[in-house]
């Protein structure tokens, strides 16, 4: 390779999809706001019912960039384990970008991520990754009601099952640098940009559930060398509220018993109520 020749650096995007209207717009706005969508290559678990006239992938079956994992959504078994399929299909990018199905993305979101991520390195992070609640968009009332400013992580509360809950928040003039990412504590699943090896290092457990899979996954990055990175600038936007779509726990029967096991799982992960640690969870 010519020493001028520039490497193509890859963007692994990792999808988990449920019945999502949003999901073919999402896909539409992150192709259509990178630098370079040449270079993105797309792992999409789609669980969807065919009744869902509007739930339609086909323009993307074809396309060389797409991986597409197709499920009847009444073989679902739940958000965590979706994410880990998608996760089999990394094929050594550079990075990955995780995200939901339900997003808005700024112009030329990739450079910048890229940009954020290396600069993180300059300065002796190996493993930066960068993640957060972003700001919010509404599809009724978009770009009108996009968010215009940063968000990051903060707690709000250990739930009685013992899992963490988080809640967005604004970044503070008075103590946060806006200049550059700022050094987080919380994992945020539907926003995280890293290095693509993470993809294979750090894999969602398919027996976790919903509540517990952010802070398990925070934990078990910074064992394997991460460092969690609330990023500065405003890169996309993700739709909270959950209207017009069917959630997987409307459809599975089973999705008590999925949660239950799950919240127990997390407690033995981290030690509490002296639960012995019985379970082998791997990497």
């Amino acid at each position: 390779m010519d020493q001028n020749e520039k490497k193509v650096e890859t963007i692994f995007i990792q999808i988990a999809s449920y019945r999502d209207p949003q999901l073919i717009p999402t896909i539409k706005d992150c192709l259509e706001k990178a630098k370079y969508p040449e270079n993105l290559r797309f792992g999409i678990c789609w669980q969807h019912c065919e009744n869902d006239d509007w739930d339609k992938i086909d323009d993307y079956i074809y396309d060389s960039r797409f991986k597409i994992i197709d499920i009847d959504y009444k073989d679902s078994k739940g958000v965590c384990w979706a994410r880990n399929l998608v996760q089999s299909l990394y094929q050594g990018e550079t990075y990955t970008l995780q995200l939901d199905s339900h997003h808005r993305f700024s112009q030329d979101w990739d450079i910048t991520l890229i940009d954020m991520l290396k600069s993180l390195q300059d300065k002796g992070f190996a493993k930066p990754l960068i993640t957060a609640y972003i700001p919010s968009f509404d599809p009724d009332n978009d770009p009108a009601a996009r968010v215009k400013e940063p968000w990051k992580m903060t707690f709000d509360r250990f739930i009685p099952e013992g899992a963490v809950f988080f809640l967005p928040a604004s970044f503070n003039p008075a103590i946060d640098k806006l200049d550059e990412p700022l050094i987080g504590r919380f994992y945020s699943a539907h926003f995280a940009f890293t290095l693509g090896i993470f993809s294979k290092e750090v894999k969602h457990d398919p027996e976790y559930y919903f509540h517990g899979e952010e802070i398990s996954i925070a934990a078990r990055a910074f064992t394997h060398g991460y460092d969690i990175f609330y990023p500065h600038k405003v890169v996309c936007w993700h739709e909270y509220t959950r209207k017009g779509r069917s959630k997987q726990w409307d459809d599975d029967k089973n999705w008590v018993e999925r949660n239950n096991y799950c919240h127990l799982k997390n407690r033995k992960l981290f030690g509490m109520d002296g639960l012995i640690n019985d379970i082998d969870f791997g990497k």
